[in-house]
């Protein structure tokens, strides 16, 4: 896999604990990479990144504090640039979450995020999985449900609409774990923990472009 080249990343910063390992597994893909909230490089960028460690409601309070979210709507839901949330990044799409009580998502894809219903699983479901594709997506380009992810997480989203789910994975349920709307797509999985098949998966986010 070559690096893109044409491609200029924002990772939003917001104090999300996994902001590093995402860094690194992006500047092996591209060649201009940064971890910022400035109004500037969001708007400058070409594909935009929300990672995510914790619960909602945390990170929905960092992201509201230390990230432009007018801003950002406007360059992911107006402008249509590639959006990836990642695990909790993706979670608080939703427009709501009920971690720690109920908290407001961003709202870009309804539905809700709610505790895992594990039966005799144990939480948080931590470890490598694979998924169930439902719908084709270039996110998955190359990838099938033999691939496995690296997953650790006790909550899970809940879209309203069947028609953005992408994969799902069994955990004493079967919950969404790929979203895509358009250009936002979302994993529950972390990529920057999944080696070489995270690394396919932001490949493919990288080459993705929403207007071609």
């Amino acid at each position: 896999m070559n690096k893109n080249n044409e491609s200029n990343i924002c990772i939003l910063d917001y104090g999300s604990g996994n902001t590093k390992s995402v860094f690194n597994l992006l500047s092996t893909l591209s060649a201009s990479v940064k971890i910022s909230n400035s109004e500037e490089d969001i708007i400058n960028a070409t594909h935009l990144v929300l990672p995510g460690v914790g619960a909602f409601g945390g990170a929905m309070g960092k992201i509201r504090r230390k990230i432009p979210v007018d801003l950002l709507e406007n360059e992911v839901l107006f402008k249509q640039k590639p959006f990836l949330g990642i695990c909790v990044g993706m979670q608080v799409l939703a427009s709501k979450g009920y971690e720690h009580g109920e908290c407001e998502g961003l709202g870009w894809i309804a539905g809700k995020t709610t505790r895992l219903e594990t039966d005799i699983n144990p939480l948080p479901h931590i470890g490598w999985n694979n998924l169930e594709i439902i719908n084709p997506s270039p996110i998955l380009d190359g990838i099938d449900n033999e691939y496995d992810f690296y997953f650790l997480h006790s909550y899970a989203f809940r879209p309203e609409e069947e028609n953005c789910v992408v994969a799902k994975t069994e955990y004493g349920e079967n919950f969404v774990s790929v979203i895509q709307q358009k250009n936002i797509f979302g994993t529950q999985f972390h990529p920057e923990k999944s080696q070489t098949t995270g690394k396919l998966l932001i490949y493919n986010f990288l080459k993705f472009n929403e207007k071609e």
